[in-house]
Formats: structure tokens, C-alpha cells, sequence
């Protein structure tokens, strides 16, 4: 099964106080040519000043869903451990009508302590963050399948994250989207445990999109040789340069194979 190639930017909502920085860089980036918009859900900055200016992450979808034309947009990713899982179905149906069907639902276990601490939940350890995604995870899709009005389709789950023994299985049995970060080498062995995973629940492995850190001009076709086609750029505020979706851009371009033409 070939993949389109395709191209995301996480814009990181930090370090830039004026929310009007954030939209019209949405709209660069739309403009650009990327295929995805994604933000993360985070409380406070994950780099420079601890406590600097940041935004939160699913207001920021729903605004971007109504700004936006043509780009998927979703966080990379959204944390389980603070996030009701029915009520973040209901927000996600939400964004999805709002956008007109163009939302990613990503999520993942949560890591940062500060998030949790800050605003009153546990943390717990890594073990029982991923037991709790777990948990969550089959509610997610069964409220999906009880909302009134439905989503306007199959809304794609991402899952982020690499843990052989809690992560893998949760991809195969629930995910469409898989992003991991690591050396090829390791992304290729663990997707190794994906697919077995999906022959022993009867899944169709391929139907996985793979999703990695866009590795730069000089490696991107090793990663697309191995299977991987989604791409994503990261930039953090407050200037939010989009060089390196640029670049990433022009190189999706140039390694595309052409539309076809004459068929009806």
C-alpha cells in the first residue's frame, strides 16, 4: 500500500502572548501548502521560561476549525490523563462538525509532571498513565458511536508514543495514525510488533499511517522506503518560522509522483 506524502506542522502555542501571532501563522502554514495543523496540549511551555506565555490546546482546534479551509488540524498529541475521555469525544465530534470533517483525534498517555500537578491530577506513574489511556481509549470510540449528530466521518485516532508492551498493542487495536520518534531502525522493529500485534486481532496493518519528525532532506526517502508518510515539522513561538515546513514542503513536492490526468 502506497501512502501520499504528507506534511504537518506542530505550531507549539508558547512564548507568544498575542493570539493573533498563532492565527495568521494557521494561515501561513495553510497557504504553504502543509497538510496538517497540529498544536499540543500542554498548560505551560515545554522550553524556555517554565512560565512563560502559552495557550490551551482544544479551544485553539475549535477556533482554527473555523479559520481554516483545507488543512487537518489536531493536537500532537492530546494528554489522556487530564482529559475526560466522553466529554473529549464530544469535543472532538464538536471541532469535527466545525471544521467540516478535518480533524485528527491524537492523543497519548501524558508525561509532563507540571501539567498534572498545576491543575489537580494525579500523575501517577508511566504504567498507570498507559493503563489509563487504555481504559480510555475503547469509552473514546463508543461515545463517538452514540453522539447525536454522529461525526461527519471516521474521525482518524493518532496515537503517540513507542512502548513495546502498553503502546504497540493500543496502535494496533485502535489507532490510524501511529507517531513515534527514535532512529528509523527502531521505528522499523517496533512497527514490527504493530503488525504482529494487528495479525493476532485480524487487522489489516497497512491501514496504519505512520507518522515520524520530519528527518531532514537528507534522510526523508530512507523513512518513505521503510513505509512512513507522514512528515511533521515543529516550531515554537514567538516568531514561528516556517522555514523548516517550507523546506519539508518542497521536498514532498519534488518526490510526489504527479496526479493523473484524462480519467473521469
Amino acid at each position: 500500500m502506497t501512502r501520499t506524502i504528507r506534511i504537518g506542522l506542530q505550531l507549539q502555542p508558547q512564548h507568544q502572548p498575542d493570539y493573533g501571532v498563532i492565527r495568521d501563522t494557521v494561515l501561513r502554514a495553510e497557504d504553504a501548502g502543509a497538510d496538517i495543523v497540529f498544536n499540543w496540549d500542554h498548560f505551560y511551555p515545554l522550553t524556555g521560561d517554565p512560565d512563560g506565555a502559552h495557550f490551551e490546546c482544544w479551544t485553539m482546534l475549535g477556533a482554527w476549525a473555523e479559520q481554516t479551509e483545507r488543512v487537518e488540524i489536531g493536537a500532537l498529541v492530546t494528554g489522556g490523563g487530564y482529559r475526560n475521555p466522553d466529554l473529549l469525544a464530544d469535543m472532538a465530534r464538536t471541532v469535527d462538525h466545525i471544521s467540516g470533517g478535518r480533524l485528527i483525534l491524537g492523543i497519548g498517555s501524558g508525561w509532563f509532571e507540571k501539567d498534572y500537578d498545576e491543575y489537580g491530577y494525579e500523575f501517577g506513574t508511566k504504567g498507570s498513565r498507559l493503563d489509563l489511556l487504555a481504559e480510555y481509549l475503547p469509552r473514546i470510540t463508543d461515545r463517538l458511536h452514540t453522539l447525536n449528530p454522529q461525526p461527519t466521518r471516521h474521525i482518524p485516532i493518532l496515537i503517540g508514543g513507542g512502548g513495546r508492551r502498553k503502546t504497540l498493542p493500543l496502535v494496533a487495536k485502535y489507532g490510524n495514525i501511529w507517531h513515534t520518534f527514535g532512529q528509523l531502525d527502531t521505528h522499523i522493529e517496533k512497527w514490527g510488533i504493530v503488525e504482529q500485534r494487528c495479525v493476532e486481532i485480524g487487522r489489516h496493518a497497512p491501514d496504519i499511517e505512520r507518522s515520524v519528525p520530519w528527518p531532514g532532506r537528507d534522510r526523508a526517502a530512507d523513512y518513505v522506503a521503510a513505509g512512513i508518510s507522514l512528515f511533521t515539522t515543529g516550531i515554537g513561538g514567538p516568531d514561528y518560522d516556517l522555514t523548516p515546513l517550507i523546506e519539508a514542503i518542497g521536498w514532498r513536492d519534488e518526490n510526489s509522483p504527479p496526479p493523473l490526468s484524462g480519467l473521469a
